[in-house]
């Protein structure tokens, strides 16, 4: 009977593909993640890994887990795993995407829509006992109709949200790529540009990007000094991508007007952080994908990816294809 760990709990749906297959598998219920050397110690045992969270997958852990016949992710993202050692010791990766698209572009439209009212703000003036009545030109928000946003890497994500701002608020479409996007062109009217323009002419700037090493910290204050003081910046995708010193900094400023984050940097955020107290900030604990719906189907697909693995098939969801040749 082939083993697999799960580093934490996922839906139900997932454990039972794994154990009708004929797969022992189990599960680290600590609140707690397993720090990489006991994760190493576990692994040893097991012919599988499931990685629900971030755990840190570096060429280390894997040359010590070299056995593994797979690795499968519970998540889009790929950024805590070595890809290229896997690769080279034959250990297929796996991920979950698109199954979280629409649920994660969801989280975006609404960060982006409470940071234009200040919606977490004044709900916090309801609980510390401030609300004193109307106030015509107290903690006013901005609109967005006709307003023009901008993804840095429309991908699966960055279009579902593209598709609800277009309809919901009749904006813009801009987006910088590594490479332009010509279904978002002809569906949306969406306009490749340059990193520089999508900065200077996005009203709201929203981000679904893979960290990488060209990524990573890429908005920093050099970056936030080429937007709009009445701009928006939205994180959804890794924490990673921008410089939170930086933000603050910006947002102290003036040099932009507010942030929407589920992801933060570093994760999870330390509850003092004084962002949580800005007006014009909005911060959720990285709950992208937490639907029912979402997470559901990614504890099938990350089921899948391990079965196949132990089989000696294909993973239908592969980060590393390069694998097989």
């Amino acid at each position: 009977m082939m083993k697999v760990f799960v580093t934490k709990p996922i839906p139900e749906v997932g454990i039972k593909m794994m154990e009708a297959a004929g797969c022992e598998v189990i599960i680290h219920n600590e609140a707690t993640p397993l720090p990489q050397e006991d994760l190493i110690a576990q692994c040893k045992n097991y012919d599988a890994l499931l990685s629900a969270g971030f755990n840190k997958i570096d060429a280390h852990f894997l040359e010590e887990c070299k056995h593994l016949k797979v690795v499968s992710l519970f998540s889009v993202g790929y950024d805590s795993v070595d890809i290229e050692a896997a690769t080279e010791l034959k250990i297929p990766v796996g991920n979950t995407p698109d199954v979280l698209s629409r649920a994660t572009s969801d989280i975006a439209f609404l960060l982006m829509l409470a940071v234009s009212r200040k919606a977490f703000y004044n709900y916090s003036k309801i609980l510390a006992g401030k609300w004193q009545g109307f106030e015509p030109v107290a903690d006013l928000g901005q609109e967005l109709y006709g307003k023009t946003l901008g993804v840095f890497g429309l991908g699966k994500i960055g279009f579902e949200l593209a598709k609800k701002c277009r309809a919901a608020f009749d904006m813009n479409i801009i987006y910088h790529n590594r490479k332009p996007n010509p279904d978002a062109e002809t569906a949306l009217g969406a306009t490749y540009v340059s990193f520089d323009e999508l900065l200077a002419q996005s009203d709201v700037l929203s981000l679904h990007a893979n960290l990488t090493d060209e990524t990573k910290g890429i908005f920093n204050k050099a970056a936030f000094a080429k937007m709009k003081p009445a701009s928006i910046f939205i994180n959804t995708g890794r924490g990673g991508l921008h410089n939170e010193t930086d933000l603050k900094e910006a947002l102290d400023s003036g040099t932009i007007w507010g942030a929407g984050l589920d992801v933060t940097n570093p994760e999870p955020m330390d509850k003092d952080n004084p962002l949580l107290k800005m007006p014009n900030v909005c911060i959720l604990p990285h709950v992208g994908s937490a639907t029912q719906e979402a997470r559901n189907a990614m504890a099938v697909m990350a089921a899948k990816n391990v079965i196949a693995g132990l089989k000696g098939e294909p993973l239908p969801t592969i980060v590393n294809p390069a694998v097989y040749y």
